[in-house]
């Protein structure tokens, strides 16, 4: 069943992210921009892709452990409501 409940990140600390509150509504294309070292990746790729990629392995048996133990966890204190991620892909034109 569809929850339409925003994801809510509270208390981001992470690389130049510097205790912020963010909340993101679902089924919407959603874009990051800002100037250089503004905290975009930190946000999307060592906040939001690793929290969801951690929901994503912890759903498997507990084989798969070994691979959460590599991953480390984003100085946040809560993300609510993010789905289980399984791929994101950057690239450079």
């Amino acid at each position: 069943m569809y929850d339409p409940s925003p994801i809510k990140l509270k208390n981001v600390h992470q690389h130049n992210l510097k205790g912020f509150n963010l909340s993101l509504k679902r089924n919407q294309l959603i874009v990051f921009t800002g100037v250089s070292g503004s905290g975009k990746s930190s946000l999307a790729f060592h906040t939001l892709y690793v929290e969801g990629k951690k929901r994503y392995l912890e759903s498997f048996p507990h084989s798969i452990a070994r691979q959460l133990s590599k991953l480390q966890k984003p100085d946040i204190e809560s993300i609510n409501f993010l789905p289980p991620v399984i791929a994101i892909e950057q690239t450079t034109l």
